[in-house]
């Protein structure tokens, strides 16, 4: 049936509402840091640890689960995600510990890696051309907006009810969207006799796992100590078989590289990771507007208002460009924009009044360079990806999405909480804001390096 079925206004408001449960369980959080810790006693670094491991497990299952979806269908693997996310959710509301915390974040973590490819697979399958690229500008506006939307809604949220009510509202968007989806045909799927790489994703696992508690916990254990010289290895050693196994299997591996031989894909997936690892600017920015100036969590999210009006304004702008200069110079454009945003929020030694406006210009124009380079950058991704390979390919672009934001997030983290415990907290925002903005600088040069001036386009 899924040549005859077209896809319709319905079917992407489900879409995007199952996206949006991803952020709410994922970004919210980042607005609400000293609640959680005060709630349930456990410290900066531990809700880090928390907060990444969600968009870490999402990164590193993905691509499997985008290889699922061109197995077994996009819709069945996009109703698993909404039923984890409920899962997930339903056990934060209840969590009063750590190791609760913790396995439900990795739940969610689990859900995302679902929803993300396989959304994206049904636009994919059920939309072409313009429609398509409308299609890919609302799903962008769930992926990339959804930030904005749900840091406001946490915020507000955790300030008047609690954080923990931030997922029952999570709990409660997921059902809506698997009521809209309800009656949505299978996608094609595509017989294998191939078995899983098992043997590849291993390596890939220990790989990211080390990488992250080496970020996240190497001040703690001792950046020379012998578990973090440890985990080091465990890297070094689980990469390199990673890779070797990788090139020797071909297109049967864990990651099929030969994808990455679109030079139009991989300067879209390669910009993508860099750019989300920005989202670790978010989590600097509340924690210390929060911390050392004395905002609430609902104040310091109504200062991130423009961010929101902005990037659903200017995604739908970035749909336009497409079709008028390209995707390649909005994919630019977009990580520059976003870099003059956190450079503003980095003027930590402003006074009160005058740092409050330069935060909410800078909202203001990270919201702008995210809405011009999220439709392009995905639009690209979809159109340059194998049409027998689409869960695959658009699981790896969104492995991108989130492995940049899960070391975004440590990395940022990590400086923020080391440097405010050795010196004060404004240098501590200023550093790490800092470190951002090289992030989007790099994004940029990435696309102009990779991405062909004649790219690819739905």
């Amino acid at each position: 049936m899924e040549g005859t079925y077209k896809g319709n206004d319905k079917l992407i408001v489900g879409l995007v509402l199952g996206i949006i449960t991803y952020w709410l369980f994922a970004q919210a959080l980042l607005n609400t840091v000293p609640a959680i810790q005060q709630d349930l006693g456990i410290d900066v670094s531990t809700i880090g640890i928390g907060i990444s491991l969600t968009a870490l497990f999402s990164g590193i299952f993905v691509v499997v689960a985008g290889g699922f979806v061109d197995r077994f269908g996009a819709v069945r693997l996009t109703v698993i995600g909404l039923i984890l996310s409920i899962a997930g959710s339903l056990l934060l509301i209840l969590a009063t510990n750590t190791l609760l915390f913790i396995t439900a974040r990795v739940i969610q973590g689990f859900s995302a890696a679902c929803v993300m490819p396989a959304t994206l697979s049904i636009v994919k399958a059920y939309y072409d051309g313009a429609a398509r690229q409308r299609a890919l500008s609302f799903w962008a506006i769930g992926s990339w907006g959804g930030t904005g939307i749900c840091s406001l809604a946490g915020g507000a949220i955790a300030t008047s009810l609690g954080w923990r009510w931030i997922f029952v509202f999570s709990i409660a968007v997921a059902i809506l969207s698997l009521l809209l989806l309800k009656g949505t045909p299978e996608t094609k799927t595509v017989a294998s006799s191939k078995k899983f790489d098992t043997i590849g994703l291993i390596p890939f696992v220990l790989a990211m796992l080390s990488l992250n508690l080496v970020i996240t916990r190497g001040g703690s254990f001792g950046w020379f100590s012998k578990i973090t010289l440890s985990l080091l290895l465990l890297f070094v050693v689980s990469a390199i078989f990673f890779f070797r196994n990788g090139f020797k299997k071909g297109d049967n591996s864990f990651i099929d590289f030969s994808i990455f031989k679109n030079r139009a894909y991989s300067g879209a997936t390669l910009s993508n990771f860099l750019l989300n690892m920005v989202a670790g600017s978010l989590i600097i920015i509340n924690t210390y507007l929060q911390m050392a100036r004395g905002f609430t969590s609902f104040q310091s999210g109504l200062l991130s208002i423009g961010y929101l009006v902005c990037i659903l304004v200017t995604i739908r702008i970035g749909e336009k460009l497409i079709r008028k200069i390209g995707a390649r110079k909005p994919m630019m454009i977009g990580p520059l924009v976003t870099s003059i945003g956190v450079l503003l929020m980095a003027f930590t030694f402003l006074d009160d009044m005058p740092y409050t406006i330069a935060v909410i210009i800078g909202f203001i124009l990270f919201g702008i360079g995210l809405g011009l380079y999220a439709t392009p950058s995905t639009d690209t991704a979809v159109a340059n990806s194998p049409a027998d390979k689409a869960g695959v390919a658009t699981g790896i672009y969104k492995m991108a999405s989130t492995l940049g934001g899960s070391i975004g997030i440590a990395v940022c983290a990590s400086v923020f909480g080391a440097l405010s415990v050795s010196h004060n907290p404004s240098l501590a925002a200023m550093v790490g804001l800092g470190v951002c903005v090289i992030l989007c600088i790099l994004s940029m040069l990435s696309v102009f390096f990779t991405t062909p001036k004649d790219v690819k386009n739905s």
